[in-house]
């Protein structure tokens, strides 16, 4: 058996492990050489070695899933549905816990799949959020749960329009197209003009090289909710993302910008 052939035997024992109710089609597609997801890739690099994968200690990993999806998707784990936590209840049998019972990466992804988006169910928005959470739960959300309906993840950062990162673009697209959402724009400076015309800020600027400049906090100071994807500012440096509270500013304004970036 070659490595290629063992790596297909291996990503089909995988979705047994993990899936037990996953599609034989997708199993079958994945053993004569489908795409799947990481298949390329050294097993060893994430599973426990010391043997023969199989079915029996293929979830088996080297570390959490969300340490080992950060790896490649770190931009997304930023910004996304909290994972690696306990669930207070169950989850439907399409989205399975792992064996500790908490909710993981696996859990609305499967891993090897060659599926798009590698996701287990083909609902969306609304109805897949409501597989596990109830209807009043989006009633205490700022955005009514727009945001987090979306997606499961912001965008990532790897599609840029004049150094701004993704995260904003969605942002500014959303807040375009929703009636509901506050109107805001992105001038031909690169300032984010916002409908109360207060606090307009630039945006797709380097943080190091303002930093280079004097007047600014380092970088390793700051609060882990801002985030500067691809080492730029953003919306989501002064405003929570994916979020509960979605849209809520980083730190109480005023007051904010001195406390967070700038160095006053």
């Amino acid at each position: 058996m070659t490595l290629r052939d063992f790596r297909k035997l291996f990503a089909v024992l995988l979705l047994i492990a993990t899936h037990p109710s996953g599609s034989s089609a997708q199993s079958e597609r994945l053993a004569a050489g489908g795409n799947g997801h990481l298949l390329n890739e050294d097993c060893a690099g994430c599973h426990v070695g010391g043997g023969p994968v199989t079915s029996q200690n293929a979830g088996k990993l080297i570390a959490s899933q969300e340490k080992l999806c950060n790896r490649c998707h770190a931009e997304a784990m930023k910004a996304s549905h909290p994972s690696g936590i306990p669930v207070k209840r169950g989850t439907p049998a399409e989205l399975p816990l792992d064996w500790k019972g908490d909710m993981t990466c696996s859990t609305c992804h499967t891993i090897h799949s060659p599926a798009p988006g590698l996701m287990r169910t083909a609902k969306k928005g609304r109805e897949f959020c409501q597989m596990c959470h109830e209807p009043n739960f989006f009633k205490g959300i700022r955005d009514g749960g727009a945001s987090l309906m979306n997606a499961g993840h912001l965008q990532d950062t790897s599609a840029t329009v004049q150094n701004i990162d993704g995260y904003t673009l969605l942002c500014i697209e959303c807040h375009n197209k929703e009636l509901t959402a506050p109107n805001v724009i992105i001038d031909n400076r690169g300032v984010v003009r916002h409908a109360s015309g207060s606090s307009n800020h630039p945006v797709g600027v380097s943080y190091r090289r303002a930093f280079a400049f004097g007047g600014y906090r380092p970088v390793n100071s700051l609060p882990e909710q801002v985030l500067l994807p691809e080492g730029r500012l953003s919306c989501t440096s002064c405003h929570l993302g994916y979020s509960h509270d979605h849209g809520k500013l980083v730190r109480p304004y005023p007051g904010m910008c001195s406390t967070l970036c700038h160095d006053l």
